[in-house]
């Protein structure tokens, strides 16, 4: 972390006041409900690669500790390799909802939370308004008031929606983009796995939700809320793992054109590029290629596809003009 000014001071005071997460009550063992797939690492990693995810020996085990312990996971990486799409397939394997809250600079608790529909609301008023004229009634100004804080009113928002659905997955994407005053906002929610909404009272999760939060390290998140997290560093697959995934995402593209693909991607990843490529660009790049017909990769192609993989001019330029064919080469 970079030097501590008092308004970090004062952050760390507020998180190390919220408890522990997942550490007490009968919520400790919810998620062994979720059927055979967790009962072992090995059981919840054949259990993603049905749905087309390859996790590792490491982050299949975190997953399931996060799992088991009832603790959030806290995934750090590179774009690209996986960290959001390991959400998308632990809701699948639990048959959990899954909902996303994506992060970014000036995101606040009514964005994350809820939110009053005040244009509903104010078509209440003139509804209520018009059948008393029609009717030659008096209304009432304090029931007014109060019929617009119906639940019908309240527009959920990620947080909020999470705590409502049972099962749910919460994933928390690119947590390094919120404000510091949002971590502990967040912890604050998590932990007691409940709101209070003043107009309506607590509404509490049935079970809390199962919390992955991912960050691409574009600023280092604070160390109170890595304490509280299960933390995985997710890494770029290796050469064969890379050529599974492709297969098992892309069952239509030919194994040559998978493994150059994987080859030539880990290649690019060794350059000093801007944005190197992660396994989301692999795969997009695998696709474009067999939509134009490739059965292996051909230099032509490759050129004419690259940005599928590379997104940065720059990067295309220092490619296509220097390392192209000797990318291309077999080792």
């Amino acid at each position: 972390m970079g030097s501590v000014d008092s308004r970090s001071l004062a952050l760390v005071g507020r998180l190390d006041s919220v408890p522990r997460l997942g550490r007490t009550g009968s919520h400790v063992t919810a998620w062994c409900d979720s059927g055979r797939v967790t009962e072992t690492p090995t059981a919840l990693t054949d259990a993603l690669a049905s749905t087309g995810y390859l996790a590792d020996e490491g982050l299949a085990t975190a997953a399931w500790l996060a799992m088991r312990l009832r603790r959030p996971l806290f995934l750090e990486g590179d774009a690209g390799v996986g960290k959001t799409s390991l959400a998308a397939a632990l809701a699948e394997v639990t048959g959990s909802w899954l909902v996303r809250l994506q992060c970014y600079e000036g995101l606040d608790s009514t964005q994350a939370l809820y939110d009053w529909d005040f244009p509903r609301q104010l078509l209440h008023v003139r509804a209520i308004e018009a059948a008393a004229t029609v009717g030659g009634e008096r209304v009432d100004a304090g029931e007014l008031e109060e019929s617009l804080y119906d639940r019908r009113f309240l527009v959920a928002r990620p947080l909020l929606q999470a705590l409502e659905h049972d099962p749910s997955v919460l994933l928390v994407d690119e947590i390094d983009r919120a404000d510091d005053e949002f971590e502990a906002f967040l912890l604050e929610v998590l932990s007691e796995s409940a709101i209070t909404v003043p107009e309506l009272g607590r509404i509490t999760a049935a079970r809390p939700p199962l919390v992955v939060l991912t960050s691409n390290r574009t600023r280092e998140v604070h160390d109170a809320l890595k304490r509280r997290c299960l933390y995985h560093w997710v890494e770029h697959p290796s050469y064969e793992r890379e050529v599974a995934i492709l297969r098992a995402r892309l069952p239509e593209v030919t194994a040559r054109l998978a493994e150059d693909v994987a080859r030539v991607t880990r290649r690019l990843r060794e350059l000093d590029l801007l944005k190197p490529p992660g396994v989301a660009e692999a795969i997009d790049w695998a696709g474009a290629l067999h939509a134009l017909g490739a059965r292996e990769l051909h230099p032509d192609l490759a050129a004419a596809s690259l940005g599928a993989v590379l997104k940065y001019r720059e990067d295309g330029d220092r490619v296509r003009e220097h390392t192209l064919a000797a990318l291309l080469a077999e080792d």
